[in-house]
C-alpha cells in the first residue's frame, strides 16, 4: 500500500510557498518520527529470528544489523508506514473552525 501524505495535507493551491515548504517539513518530520520509533522495533524481531549465529559475534555485527533496521523502518515510514506520521500530521493541523454566521 504506497500512501502519500503531500496528497492529503497540501493546499490545492501552490500561491503560499511558505505553507506548502511547511507542510513539507511536517511531513518529513512526521515519517522521520515513524521511522524512529520503528527502529526498535524491527531491530528486536530481528534479534529474535537470528537466533544465536556465529555471525552475531562477529565485531561490528550488531552495528551492521542496527543500519539494516534503520534502513528497513525508514522506507516503511516513507510509503505509508503504520499510521503514526498520520496521526502525527492529523494533530499537527490548526483546528478547524466553522463559520457560525
Amino acid at each position: 500500500m504506497n500512501i502519500t501524505l503531500a496528497s492529503s495535507s497540501m493546499p490545492t493551491t501552490a500561491a503560499n510557498p511558505a505553507a506548502v515548504k511547511s507542510v513539507l517539513k511536517n511531513e518529513k518530520a512526521a515519517r522521520d518520527f515513524e521511522a524512529l520509533l520503528l527502529t526498535p522495533v524491527l531491530d528486536s524481531l530481528q534479534k529474535t529470528f537470528a537466533g544465536d549465529a556465529e555471525d552475531s559475534k562477529t565485531p561490528g555485527a550488531s552495528d551492521y544489523r542496527q543500519m539494516g533496521s534503520q534502513a528497513l523502518a525508514q522506507a516503511i515510514a516513507a510509503r505509508g508506514g503504520i499510521g503514526i506520521a498520520q496521526l502525527v500530521l492529523r494533530h499537527l493541523q490548526p483546528p478547524k473552525v466553522s463559520g457560525g454566521g
